[in-house]
């Protein structure tokens, strides 16, 4: 696979999750919730942009950090991208690098520039460009919205050891494109494993 129609991969990535992301912080407030289909939501929340939400101690540079080290490893999946198409590595290979790098670059845009560019989503929709923005450059929230709720409000059976009878739910991620294209990438690269790293 050539080196332009892997970017033509990660182009097309980028486009479809920024356009999502642009449209849902410009007609969501955050929170709200659409029902598209029962087992399908737009589900607008915002996050720091670790898995879950989770935050990176202040202690060790909080979001800052978590920006700049995502910066970093595009930087090395870019690379890795380039070298695997100079190699002629297997489209297995490059389709999955291509994802990964849109996926991370997506969300690194969300980091790095929703700061400046919209103003909080908090019981109002955000406005683009607003001359009032949330936050600073490098400290942007990335924006999820995509619930695929397929089973609510089940229970274990009663004789299932130790969780029997409570409550479960499976599938409670909300997530975007990018992060989308990241995990397809990764799946690829686990389930064609060994077409992915054949030798050449």
């Amino acid at each position: 696979m050539s080196l332009k129609k892997a970017y033509l991969i990660v182009i097309l990535v980028l486009l479809i999750d920024q356009i999502s992301k642009i449209y849902i912080k410009t007609h969501f407030m955050e929170r709200e919730s659409v029902d598209v289909f029962s087992w399908f939501r737009i589900n607008f929340i915002e996050n720091e942009g670790m898995a879950w939400g989770a935050k990176i101690p202040t202690w060790l540079g909080g979001k800052l950090t978590l920006t700049l080290f995502r910066i970093l490893a595009v930087g090395g999946i870019g690379w890795w991208l380039w070298d695997s198409v100079r190699k002629h590595h297997s489209k297995y290979l490059i389709v999955s690098i291509a994802l990964i790098l849109a996926g991370a670059f997506g969300n690194i845009i969300d980091s790095v520039f929703y700061g400046v560019m919209f103003d909080h989503s908090q019981g109002q929709v955000a406005t683009l460009f607003s001359d009032k923005p949330y936050g600073t450059l490098f400290h942007g929230k990335v924006v999820d919205m995509l619930y695929f709720p397929i089973i609510t409000n089940a229970h274990w059976p009663s004789w299932f050891p130790v969780i029997g009878g409570q409550e479960f739910s499976f599938f409670n991620a909300i997530f975007n494109i990018a992060d989308a294209a990241i995990s397809v990438g990764v799946g690829i690269l686990i389930v064609f494993n060994k077409k992915a790293f054949a030798k050449q």
